[in-house]
């Protein structure tokens, strides 16, 4: 559906000239025979539009772990309850769906998964986070709405991440 061609033609040639390049093809056709031409072709997915990004990003990592060489470094994951925090690309999994976090978010997630159950204070995990005494109790209390948009069933009663009144916040490790 190009001016010049198609994506069948450029596909084909592509895989003529050089079988290494990684392709996912977006289009708008959704006819079963055309992803499967398009696969036969070379392609390595086939997404149609109208298309979610996040799941083109998700789409487009999982082929980049297919075809790379593996690293000598491991992927750090942390697991607790429903939630699984992939600390080297900032994505958190909660009960199966995707979400990009902030380095910072990341940070305050990841001492939040390793100390489950564990009353923290305000300046604890500011000193951790942001890796400095003083803290701004404001940020920090911005930074864990954010948190509990993604982490929380109901905004109304957090179960995950618990205020701990004058004190801090514990992060809840039940499972529940």
């Amino acid at each position: 559906m190009m001016e010049d061609g198609n994506g069948f033609e450029v596909l084909h040639y592509l895989r003529e000239v050089n079988a290494g390049p990684l392709v996912i093809v977006l289009s708008a056709r959704q006819d079963v025979q055309d992803k499967i031409l398009t696969l036969g072709l070379g392609a390595d997915d086939y997404v149609t539009k109208p298309f979610s990004p996040i799941e083109l990003v998700a789409r487009v990592q999982a082929q980049l772990r297919r075809n790379r060489p593996h690293s000598t470094y491991p992927v750090k994951v942390i697991r607790l309850n429903k939630f699984e925090l992939d600390i080297d690309n900032y994505i958190l999994r909660n009960d199966g769906m995707l979400f990009h976090v902030t380095p910072v978010e990341c940070r305050l997630l990841e001492f939040f998964m390793q100390n489950p159950d564990r009353v923290l204070t305000k300046r604890e995990i500011y000193k951790h986070v942001w890796n400095h005494e003083n803290f701004d109790a404001n940020n920090l209390s911005v930074f864990i709405s954010k948190l509990r948009s993604i982490l929380e069933p109901t905004k109304d009663s957090p179960h995950y991440i618990q205020s701990i009144r004058g004190i801090g916040y514990r992060f809840s490790g039940d499972g529940q």
